[in-house]
């Protein structure tokens, strides 16, 4: 890419750089904003758009007012990761991941839904699910919850609920 597109791989270089930057700092931080949380999904989403180009379709619907509350860190960065790696990456035509960020009952409510199936991953490596469903627990005492499932034939949505924060 450098020799290619220098502008481009500038960018990528930038994106990156930001997304380990966040990395390092979110070991340090037990919530984040989610305005913070997103700005790393979307230097994400902009390298990955890089390399999947016209295969990756990338839709956001975030409530402004959710923009203020506090979310483990790189929680939703992992989600839209998986959904590209579990998701659109196996799609030979790939697809679309959607974010949400709204309030639902006195609940922070994020979705990040990809084109592609859920496969039997309990049984498998399932790691990524277990180790979110015991975050937090930890972190919202049993009040927060997790959830992966397939909502047709050809989306996958997984839904963090958590107790707002006021």
């Amino acid at each position: 890419m450098v020799d290619e597109n220098p502008q481009r791989a500038r960018t990528a270089i930038t994106e990156l750089s930001n997304i380990l930057r966040s990395s390092m700092q979110a070991e340090k931080a037990e919530t984040v904003s989610l305005e913070r949380e997103l700005s790393i999904v979307k230097d994400y989403l902009a390298l990955e758009q890089m390399r999947f180009e016209e295969r990756l379709k990338i839709e956001m619907e975030i409530d402004e007012d959710t923009l203020d509350q506090q979310v483990p860190p790189m929680m939703l960065q992992t989600l839209v990761e998986n959904a590209i790696k579990h998701g659109i990456s196996k799609q030979l035509k790939g697809g679309t991941v959607k974010v949400v960020a709204d309030f639902k009952d006195d609940h922070l409510e994020l979705l990040v839904q990809n084109t592609g199936q859920l496969a039997n991953i309990r049984n498998g490596d399932g790691f990524g699910i277990k180790s979110t469903e015991d975050r937090l627990n930890l972190m919202y005492q049993g009040k927060a919850f997790f959830a992966i499932k397939n909502l047709d034939n050809n989306t996958v949505e997984s839904k963090v609920t958590m107790p707002v924060v006021i």
